[in-house]
């Protein structure tokens, strides 16, 4: 699928096919629950990331199937049309973003999403503290979500923040590394 019919597609399933929430709504209180990890977790910014990368893998399981569901496209034939689909499809249907993906390794198993915008970031000041400028990734969820959804389908990645504009960054970005295709493979205590 071209990467112009993607973001056509998802345009299209964002204006007629989702149930909208309001933005504010969603920016505050996602803000509120980031203050009260840091606050719950003494400012260990560290710790705060991986609650964040940890809650966002569990939605990340779940929405896989909504964005099916709502997309009705199939499963993607590379990392390539993967990405696409992420930037042009999941980030649209979900967030009415979508990231630029570049960045490509030599070996096409890794990839980069520049974002120009972040609705989750919108109205934030990191805490002043002399940390949180390093440490914290604000928005560590959306990681968690990506690498949720994908291993989902059968691809283990890593993803991690490379830049952060509210680390004063010029630009935000997602570093996506494709680690294996994993087999379907049953849990350990299934049979």
């Amino acid at each position: 699928m071209s990467s112009s019919k993607v973001a056509r597609d998802g345009e299209k399933i964002w204006k007629t096919n989702i149930d909208k929430v309001n933005a504010e709504l969603v920016t505050l209180t996602y803000g509120t629950m980031v203050a009260q990890l840091c606050s719950d977790f003494d400012y260990n910014y560290p710790e705060v990331n991986k609650q964040l990368d940890k809650m966002g893998y569990n939605i990340g399981m779940r929405l896989v199937e909504d964005f099916f569901a709502k997309s009705g496209i199939q499963r993607c034939g590379n990392l390539r049309e993967t990405a696409e689909t992420i930037s042009k499809m999941g980030f649209k249907i979900f967030l009415n973003i979508s990231p630029t993906v570049t960045n490509w390794s030599a070996d096409s198993k890794q990839f980069s999403l520049v974002f120009e915008e972040n609705p989750l970031a919108d109205f934030v000041e990191l805490p002043n503290d002399g940390r949180a400028q390093d440490e914290l990734w604000y928005s560590n969820v959306l990681c968690g979500i990506v690498r949720g959804a994908l291993e989902m389908v059968q691809m283990q990645v890593e993803v991690h923040y490379v830049s952060d504009i509210l680390r004063g960054d010029e630009t935000t970005e997602m570093r996506i590394t494709l680690l294996r295709y994993m087999e379907d493979e049953m849990p350990p205590d299934d049979e």
